[in-house]
C-alpha cells in the first residue's frame, strides 16, 4: 500500500518571515485524514527569511530533528545549547520533560531552508537532550541518519525509528527492504524520483504500509530524499 499526497495538497501558512509546508497537522492547519504516520508527527517545510525566526518557545515528550537543506539555523536552548546547523548535518532536540529553545536564520542576505520533523518518543518524561552530527556521505545511496542507537553520522531518537537520507543523480537508486509489519514514509526534499515506479516531486510523500522493499530511483540530478523507517501501527 502506498498513499501519494503531493505537496500542494499540504497544509500552508506565510506568515511572511516565515514559509511552511505542513505534510501533517500542525498549529491552525488541522486535517484528520493526516496527523501523522505511526510515530512520525510533523514535517514541516520551512523557509526563514534572512536575519529572522522561531522565538523561545517550548516543547515536551518529542524528538525534533533538523535537517538543513540551503542557508543555516542557529540553535540555542535552555539546557545551554548554543550551535549553527548548516546543510550536511543533522540536529536532534529530545524535548522530553521539557525544553525551551530558539531558532534563527542568522543570515542577513539568504533565506534558510529546513526540514522541521517531529517524532513521538516511546517514553515520556525523559531528560531532555541535545545531539549534533555531520552526516555521513549520501551521495549515491541512502545513508542512516537517525536510529535508537545513533551512531557515526547519526542522531540518536528515543524510538524505534530509522531515518535514511540519500542525494541522487539521474538514474542512480537504491532498494531500502523493509521487516514485516513496519510502515514507512518518504519526504522528497528536492528533484523528482520514482518510488516502486510511482513518480514524485520536491515537496511530495508517500505512507508506505505493507511493502517489503522501496525501490527509489531519481529522474533528474539532485534528487533529494528522506525515508522513515516506522515500527507497526498499534
Amino acid at each position: 500500500m502506498i498513499t501519494l499526497r503531493h505537496a500542494q495538497e499540504r497544509g500552508h501558512a506565510n506568515h511572511g518571515w516565515l514559509d511552511s509546508w505542513h505534510s501533517f497537522s500542525f498549529a491552525d492547519y488541522f486535517d484528520p485524514v493526516h496527523m501523522g504516520w505511526g510515530p512520525l508527527r510533523v514535517i514541516n517545510d520551512d523557509t526563514v527569511a534572512p536575519g529572522e525566526g522561531f522565538p523561545t518557545h517550548g516543547h515536551r515528550d518529542m524528538e525534533i530533528i533538523s535537517y538543513v537543506l540551503d542557508g543555516a539555523l542557529e540553535h540555542r536552548d535552555s539546557l545551554g545549547t548554543g550551535s549553527v546547523i548548516r546543510p550536511g548535518e543533522v540536529q536532534r532536540m529530545s524535548a522530553g520533560r521539557g525544553i525551551l529553545h530558539s531558532e534563527y536564520n542568522p543570515s542577513r542576505t539568504e533565506p534558510a531552508h529546513f526540514l522541521q520533523i517531529w517524532i513521538e518518543p516511546a517514553v515520556r518524561g525523559l531528560a531532555p537532550g541535545y545531539e549534533q552530527v555531520a552526516l555521513p556521505a549520501r551521495t549515491g545511496r541512502l545513508a542512516l541518519v537517525a536510529s535508537p542507537q545513533g551512531g557515526a553520522g547519526a542522531v540518536r531518537v528515543h524510538q524505534d525509528v530509522r531515518v535514511y537520507a540519500g542525494r541522487f543523480a539521474a538514474g542512480q537508486g537504491e532498494t531500502l527492504n523493509l521487516l514485516p509489519g513496519r510502515l514507512a514514509y518518504v519526504h522528497v526534499a528536492r528533484g523528482r524520483l520514482t518510488l516502486n515506479g510511482l513518480v514524485l516531486g520536491p515537496g511530495d510523500g508517500a505512507r508506505i504500509g505493507a511493502e517489503p522493499e522501496l525501490e527509489l530511483a531519481a529522474l533528474e540530478d539532485g534528487a533529494e530524499v528522506l525515508v522513515f523507517d516506522l515500527p507497526p501501527a498499534d
